[in-house]
């Protein structure tokens, strides 16, 4: 079929725009790890270990809290008529099969029964004390890392922009703008590794610290509810 000169020269025209038109390049999280040279990737190495360690941390307290905060509702109850009716043996033996920094501490005190009211208040403080320090253990160290993740992600950032400035004051006066952009997005995957692992284990120390907040409330609730049954029966 006979097509006009000039609509052949226009469908060739289009065609040469279509070959010449940019194509989109898309980078995966690996490409913007390993474009970032042995000092980016060293740095993203090292987020990635504090990542897991958060992360480790938040399951591993989150668990032994859980368990800590379990605790039979009838225990006070038991321990009162064992220690009413002078069955010391058989409070202790309770306090023993609970398991919990709440029987613990009762069961401490409980040892100490004969002793003066405030001896037995100093020992379940003291031994109270005692467990609040192990259900906090680790937890400084997960606020370390959400404090710290995103400093070393800055350093990253900061080492990466000075290798790109570095190599547009090499490049004189032909400054390939391309080049110091693909230094400066690299430079910022640092940034964004460690503000996501900051924010991991920033969300997960909180979690963690108002759980131990309750366990601490449950503690001191039957804490001062033995107390007042030794206060009673003195």
């Amino acid at each position: 079929m006979y097509r006009p000169l000039m609509q052949i020269t226009t469908d060739q025209g289009a065609e040469m725009l279509e070959d010449q038109a940019p194509v989109e390049e898309t980078l995966s999280i690996l490409d913007l790890i390993l474009s970032g040279g042995p000092g980016g990737i060293a740095i993203m190495v090292v987020l990635f270990a504090l990542a897991i360690v958060a992360v480790y941390i938040y399951i591993e307290r989150f668990s032994a809290i859980k368990a800590a905060n379990k605790l039979d509702p009838n225990f006070m109850n038991n321990i009162k008529d064992n220690v009413m009716n002078g069955n010391l043996d058989s409070a202790q033996v309770l306090c023993e099969t609970q398991d919990s920094p709440v029987s613990r501490m009762i069961g401490k005190g409980i040892s100490r029964i004969g002793k003066p009211v405030a001896d037995i208040a100093s020992t379940v403080e003291n031994q109270g004390k005692i467990e609040i320090q192990r259900l906090e253990s680790k937890l400084p160290m997960l606020a370390t890392i959400s404090g710290g993740a995103p400093m070393i992600g800055f350093l990253g950032t900061v080492i990466g922009m000075v290798l790109a400035f570095n190599e547009m004051a090499n490049a004189g006066g032909q400054v390939n703008p391309a080049m110091l952009a693909e230094g400066i997005y690299t430079a910022m995957t640092t940034t964004i590794a460690g503000l996501a692992v900051g924010i991991i284990a920033y969300f997960g120390y909180n979690i963690l610290v108002s759980r131990v907040e309750r366990v601490v409330h449950k503690m001191e609730v039957n804490a001062t509810e033995f107390l007042d049954l030794l206060h009673a029966d003195a």
